[in-house]
């Protein structure tokens, strides 16, 4: 029986013991789906400052920031506002039943009123999977200057996709 033993060992050592593992694979999908989508980053305050009479045009600009997926067709429309009997071309910051106009355009020349109707006066763009951003020109027309305060308005900024 010892000799069976050590015989056995002896192949052992001269083998070394080795185990043979076996190895299979198999191939594993991965998929994700994009779907067309959009979304409003930003849409910083449009602030004209202070000012005495409002003798000249005021100017000032603003930023709305877009992010739709790569090749998506989107419109970026701005409301009238909440001013009391405002339209897209004539918008107005209150303050009681004073108000100032002003308009919104999408242009640096301040020609093209910026609205919020497809296909007439809101912003086209195609998504290109990053961040794009929108200027918004605005203006405060000479006018009757109302009493001193703060006037305010808040444009309602859609993206259509």
């Amino acid at each position: 029986m010892w000799r069976k033993t050590a015989a056995c060992l002896a192949i052992l050592a001269i083998t070394g013991g080795e185990a043979r593992a076996t190895t299979t694979t198999a191939s594993m999908a991965v998929q994700m789906t994009i779907t067309a989508s959009c979304t409003i980053n930003s849409a910083s305050t449009l602030n004209f400052g202070s000012s005495g009479v409002i003798a000249a045009n005021v100017d000032q600009t603003s930023t709305v920031q877009v992010q739709c997926t790569n090749t998506t067709p989107y419109n970026v429309g701005l409301d009238a506002g909440t001013g009391s009997g405002a339209t897209v071309a004539a918008r107005k910051m209150t303050n009681g039943a004073a108000t100032i106009t002003y308009s919104l355009y999408s242009d640096s020349g301040r020609t093209t009123v910026w609205g919020n109707t497809i296909g007439t006066n809101a912003v086209s763009a195609t998504g290109s999977g990053a961040a794009q951003n929108f200027t918004v020109y605005g203006r405060v027309p000479a006018q009757s200057t109302p009493a001193p305060a703060v006037y305010t308005d808040t444009v309602t900024v859609t993206v259509t996709y």
